[in-house]
């Protein structure tokens, strides 16, 4: 279930609840598009700003809706006893495997860390994906680190950033982690404008966050990369740099993708829960364009 493309949809709100008829046509598309797996409320999901009680309806949702395509569910909390609660959660509703974060308040060590996951892989029979994103979390992870977690029993997959952008130094850090890991455990890149180099590389998987609203783009170059035709993926990567670069502009890939969603009417405006206010007017008539000039469509 760990390789190929694992889409990531947004969680959209209206008037500061979820919306959940756009949710599930956010999921459905992403079944019809036959992604290799679903993994709701990641960053993407804004899972952080939700309640439990949204967390629960919307995991729910995702499965329900998702028509057999696996489905992970991110648990990341800032307490390993709310961790745990929406670990159950997602089993009770049929979940395929989690997604864990190590969300942070108050800086955390390597055994802060490593203590979460052997809780958690502990207390559940699901496989768990490392989430690795300095960015949200504001907590990086080592190579070592990722081989002592990756020893515990349950551990299915390692979400990792972008990898560099020159080709040899990208399948020179694939290859570090593939060595420090049990061959069982996936490596899965993350960081969109860099998916074609780290599938490239020998990533097994693509952890997508225009998967999640764009699913039969993310689906060519996927495919392009693990059939072995690396032009093919690479070009369409580069004709998506005026995305890349919006992403780069404007502070990360979730208000763009949030942007193109409402656009293209997949999410009402506005759709990113409070206090974050989405893109100016100015910045989404930037994004419109860029719509239109690469044909992205819904």
């Amino acid at each position: 279930m760990f390789t190929g493309l694992s889409a990531f949809p947004l969680t959209p709100l209206a008037n500061d609840a979820v919306d959940e008829r756009a949710f599930v046509h956010l999921i459905e598309r992403l079944s019809e598009a036959q992604v290799d797996s679903i993994t709701a409320l990641g960053s993407t999901g804004s899972y952080a700003y939700l309640s439990n009680q949204e967390r629960s309806r919307v995991t729910r949702l995702a499965v329900e809706h998702a028509g057999g395509t696996p489905v992970f569910i991110g648990v990341g909390a800032l307490r390993t006893s709310q961790i745990l609660e929406n670990v159950r959660q997602a089993a009770q509703a049929g979940a395929a495997g989690l997604l864990l974060a190590p969300m942070t308040y108050q800086p955390l060590t390597d055994d802060d860390v490593f203590e979460l996951f052997r809780t958690v892989t502990a207390c559940s029979s699901l496989p768990v994906i490392v989430y690795d994103n300095p960015a949200t979390t504001h907590f990086t992870f080592t190579t070592e680190l990722y081989g002592r977690i990756a020893e515990l029993p349950g551990i299915a997959s390692i979400k990792i950033p972008g990898v560099p952008a020159a080709p040899e130094q990208a399948k020179a850090l694939v290859q570090e982690i593939r060595a420090a890991v049990p061959a069982h455990v996936t490596i899965g890149v993350s960081g969109d404008a860099k998916a074609a180099a780290g599938l490239a590389a020998g990533c097994d998987a693509w952890y997508s966050v225009i998967g999640g609203t764009l699913p039969a783009l993310a689906m060519r170059i996927t495919r392009s990369a693990l059939e072995g035709r690396v032009s093919d993926a690479s070009a369409e990567s580069e004709r998506l740099a005026p995305l890349w670069q919006l992403f780069a502009e404007f502070g990360g890939s979730l208000r763009v993708m949030a942007a193109i969603a409402e656009q293209l009417g997949l999410a009402a405006k506005p759709c990113l829960p409070l206090p974050i206010q989405g893109l100016t007017e100015t910045q989404r008539a930037h994004v419109g364009r860029v719509v239109d000039e690469l044909g992205l469509t819904p």
